[in-house]
């Protein structure tokens, strides 16, 4: 047996090891992928196992997580290491896979597990964030050439991918941006879970892509020679995204499960892996078994690989755009930044002072691009005295994501994931609900993607319930690591610019009004970062407290005159964020909502304020489609109602 075929046979053995030790996992794809990835691995890619984050390596992104094995076994057999030098997957972590504590969870984890590149699981998430990866690498080589950033993007994706929407978007996207450095290799083994893709998935998806704009070929995936050459022919087309269509069986070798579901998602047991390995020439009695000519096989070039990093270090050392490199990839200086300033009593919507804050960060933040899902001009997500991206022009700064919200949150995944980016992205709020997975990855990954929502409440009003969010706020406050902001005015958008652009462990999401809100005295930028403080004292006792975001900021204040008007004395506190003020010490949090008895006041679902406050004023069913001021007096955002819930309280 040959060195090839034997590594190849190793990867499946400890693929069908681990998942049966741990009782759980899905041996099948790792399997059925063994040669196409070993074929990648071992002729083509650009990496350096003992730097993983090595700036210009190739990406490989295993977008069909649920075969984590694959990768792992991968990491394993190159000699992966972390950070510390250790090695990132040893043979006891294979044996302790999907267990407590393990670096080798049931899917790949970005930052638990030296070199995976991104978690991945929710199909068609590692295809759209790849997209991301090569849009990052062409922009970056645009600016700094190909010396210092050329590399390919790799990935192998499944049948799950390809169903996906996300993916779709994508595709869609990446081929009009001609992005050729995405070589795609997919698992087409015709099997899901549920048995034969003609149960569902019928169409010719090599057309398909080429439709996209794709350059697509159809190989044998068994076959290394076929599929070495279709990845030599991905690589030489330049100008499309390629997908090299794989013909596999699914648990191949397996005599009794081969090119069955029965392999998906279940151990092969304990009587079948002895028949697979007796089949394959392996020793039936072994378990984990990796031997030492594998070894030396896959390791043997590891000093080139090395030595090419180091060329490549030694010439950034040298570069004369080295400084700016180094920029693009350090933290934003936001306290550089000349954010726009506004005058008390002045009237602007947030979305537009977020437009003008961002247009002011972009000058310090060279780093910083992004664009919206088609809807650029309403959510002030263009950046002024800038190009366009384009698949023939990456000059510019501003993307053109098209109604594509899903894929746009993904692709910005990537682009941070890749290094050297900041991105942004902007949609109606209401449309949150297209990208949340994207997002729940961004906060799951801890990775500073900023998400601009605009048209953030039922205030929207003609257009009507379907896209007014009365929920969406609640929903985003409940992702862990998400940070939501809603500004009440000019002052507090640039706290809330600053708050996401100083922040490199997890998203941000701004929550923007579309209609014009004064600028109020007493209004903080450096607030916002604490999540909620004093707007306005009490005068005299303090008897109440009007907690309130956004547009209804203004609303407490008019509320406050009325209270204090008779008698009672009112603290105003304005809250845009739920996770900031959640992050501060328990004496200032006990300073800003003192003892007296509170009201909380925000146009949207009342669910999850009863922790701060006694009474909500808010809205607990769809809007409707009316002018806004009919929807402020018919859902009871007015200073009366205000006024009658806090005296119910006295």
């Amino acid at each position: 047996m040959d060195l090839a075929r034997k590594t190849v046979n190793t990867i499946k053995g400890l693929s069908m090891d681990a998942v049966q030790k741990a009782n759980s996992g899905h041996p099948g794809m790792p399997m059925g992928c063994a040669d196409m990835a070993y074929v990648l691995w071992s002729r083509f890619l650009k990496h350096d196992p003992a730097d993983p984050t090595w700036a210009d390596r190739d990406r490989f992104i295993l977008s069909a997580g649920h075969g984590s094995m694959l990768l792992y076994s991968l990491l394993h057999l190159w000699d992966y290491r972390d950070e510390s030098g250790e090695a990132a997957v040893s043979l006891d972590d294979i044996k302790d896979f999907r267990q407590w504590g393990s670096k080798t969870p049931g899917h790949p984890e970005y930052g638990h597990t030296a070199g995976v590149e991104t978690t991945t699981g929710p199909l068609g998430q590692g295809f759209a964030m790849g997209v991301g990866m090569a849009l990052a690498e062409r922009y970056l080589r645009n600016r700094f050439g190909a010396d210092v950033c050329d590399h390919n993007v790799y990935a192998i994706v499944s049948d799950g991918d390809l169903m996906e929407g996300v993916a779709a978007e994508a595709a869609s996207l990446a081929g009009t941006l001609k992005l050729g450095k995405i070589v795609y290799l997919y698992d087409d083994n015709s099997i899901t879970i549920d048995g034969s893709t003609d149960l569902s998935f019928t169409e010719d998806r090599s057309a398909r892509f080429e439709s996209y704009g794709w350059h697509t070929q159809i190989v044998d995936g068994h076959d290394h020679a076929q599929i070495a050459a279709a990845i030599e022919a991905a690589r030489a087309e330049t100008d499309k995204p390629s997908l090299i269509c794989c013909r596999t069986r699914i648990g191949d070798g397996s005599p009794n499960k081969e090119g069955k579901s029965a392999s998906h998602g279940a151990p092969l047991g304990v009587d079948e892996i002895v028949l697979t390995k007796t089949r394959l020439g392996m020793d039936p009695e072994k378990s984990f078994d990796v031997p030492a000519d594998v070894l030396a096989h896959v390791r043997e070039v590891a000093a080139a690989r090395t030595e090419l990093r180091e060329a490549w270090e030694t010439n950034l050392s040298l570069h004369p755009k080295r400084g700016h490199w180094e920029l693009w990839h350090a933290d934003p200086d936001v306290d550089g930044v000349e954010w726009p300033e506004f005058e008390v009593g002045g009237k602007i919507a947030t979305r537009k002072a977020s437009h003008a804050a961002l247009n002011a960060a972009a000058l310090g933040v060279p780093q910083l691009l992004g664009g919206s899902a088609d809807l650029a001009g309403s959510n002030g997500s263009m950046l002024k005295g800038v190009d366009g991206i384009s698949g023939d022009d990456f000059s510019g700064r501003n993307l053109f994501f098209g109604v594509r919200e899903h894929a746009m949150a993904a692709m910005c995944n990537g682009m941070v994931l890749h290094g050297g980016m900041r991105p942004y992205c902007a949609t109606f709020l209401v449309f949150h609900d297209y990208m949340r997975p994207s997002v729940r990855l961004s906060a799951l990954m801890n990775q500073p993607v900023v998400y601009v929502y605009t048209h953030d409440s039922i205030y929207l009003g003609e257009d009507g319930p379907t896209h007014q969010p009365v929920e969406t706020l609640m929903a985003m406050r409940t992702v862990p690591n998400l940070v939501t902001i809603r500004p009440c005015d000019g002052k507090e958008t640039v706290g809330a610019w600053k708050a996401a652009l100083r922040r490199n462990d997890g998203p941000t999401a701004l929550s923007l009004t579309r209609q014009g809100l004064p600028t109020l005295e007493g209004s903080s930028i450096e607030g916002v970062e604490k999540g909620a403080y004093v707007l306005a004292e009490a005068t005299g006792d303090h008897a109440v407290t009007l907690l309130a975001t956004g547009s209804e900021v203004e609303l407490a204040m008019r509320s406050r005159e009325a209270l204090q008007a008779d008698g009672i004395g009112t603290r105003v506190v304005s809250f845009p964020s739920w996770e900031l003020f959640e992050a501060q010490d328990a004496d200032y949090k006990a300073s800003v909502m003192g003892t007296a008895p509170r009201v909380s006041i925000e146009a949207g679902r009342t669910f999850g304020w009863k922790q701060y406050a006694q009474v909500c004023v808010g809205h607990d069913d769809f809007g409707a489609s009316a002018p806004a001021s009919v929807l402020m007096e018919k859902f009871g955002f007015t200073v009366d109602n205000v006024v009658a819930q806090a005296r119910s309280l006295l």
